[in-house]
């Protein structure tokens, strides 16, 4: 997959954090030697991300770990069900314990929230995107998290993708001005998004070709408007307040995306427990 170094990284600077010199507690209780069984077992219903993450996490402490997955990245889960067994050391399964529960609560959180959207978007053509909102570190696997559950993933940050804003544009004179200065300093494939905010807005950057433009907290009536004008010459977003109550009327008005930040900015972990048994 894509990102594999910053995961790497990621995993290094939770390792760090969370054990640092080593496990006080287990390495003066638990025989080096002992193995033991671990279950992971949902404790509610939910989809399943994060796995592939997690199983990165344990081979960090032991290589010959038997990881037998009951189910994979991006499935549906039931409370009861159990999800993954591990067979290692004792002190592995302790050691990785926490971490991997974190990732897996955490992206499971973000993955369930994602195909609840994506549920109110089925029948139209209108695709579900995430945002920079990010959790700082981890975006990474916040928005893997987003593809997991069915989303689509905007751009990963400020480097592989043009999105020129309210402030870009007031400093350039306009939009025209700011479309214009970013394409004397791209690379070619970098796409341009341009935030707007009414249907002059909308008009302008659609003259200035813009790849992507965004309707930001426009009326559905607006929206279905600009979709008009713009007419397929450019992909249109829609972003601002999306809550699930608005996206099938959002939707009906033909926009190509909708984002919404409350997928990664508000994360509620879903509840997933582990339980060791010894041989």
């Amino acid at each position: 997959m894509q990102y594999d170094e910053l995961i790497d990284r990621l995993i290094d600077l939770a390792i760090e954090e969370d054990i640092a010199t080593g496990d006080v507690t287990t390495d003066s209780i638990i025989p080096a030697r002992s193995r033991a069984v671990a279950e992971m077992k949902m404790k509610a219903d939910g989809v399943i991300s994060g796995l592939g993450i997690a199983r990165r996490v344990y081979e960090r402490f032991e290589k010959d770990i038997v990881w037998d997955a009951k189910v994979k990245d991006g499935d549906a889960v039931k409370k009861g069900d159990i999800i993954l067994r591990i067979e290692a050391s004792y002190r592995c399964l302790l050691l990785g314990e926490r971490l991997s529960l974190n990732i897996l609560q955490r992206m499971s959180g973000i993955a369930t929230e994602t195909a609840r959207y994506v549920r109110e978007l089925a029948g139209t053509h209108t695709q579900l995107l995430d945002t920079r909102k990010t959790a700082p570190g981890l975006r990474v696997l916040d928005k893997l998290a987003v593809k997991q559950g069915g989303g689509t993933n905007h751009r990963m940050g400020l480097y592989d993708m043009v999105m020129i804003k309210d402030n870009h544009i007031k400093v350039a004179g306009g939009i025209t001005q700011a479309v214009e200065a970013v394409r004397k300093n791209i690379t070619a494939g970098i796409k341009i998004e341009v935030e707007t905010t009414n249907l002059d807005e909308v008009r302008e950057a659609l003259a200035a070709q813009a790849d992507i433009i965004m309707l930001d907290n426009m009326n559905n009536q607006d929206m279905a408007e600009a979709v008009k004008i713009i007419a397929g010459k450019a992909k249109t977003e829609a972003s601002g307040n999306m809550s699930i109550p608005r996206l099938k009327e959002v939707a009906a008005t033909g926009v190509d995306y909708i984002s919404v930040g409350a997928l990664t900015h508000s994360v509620t972990a879903l509840d997933i427990s582990m339980n060791i048994k010894t041989h």
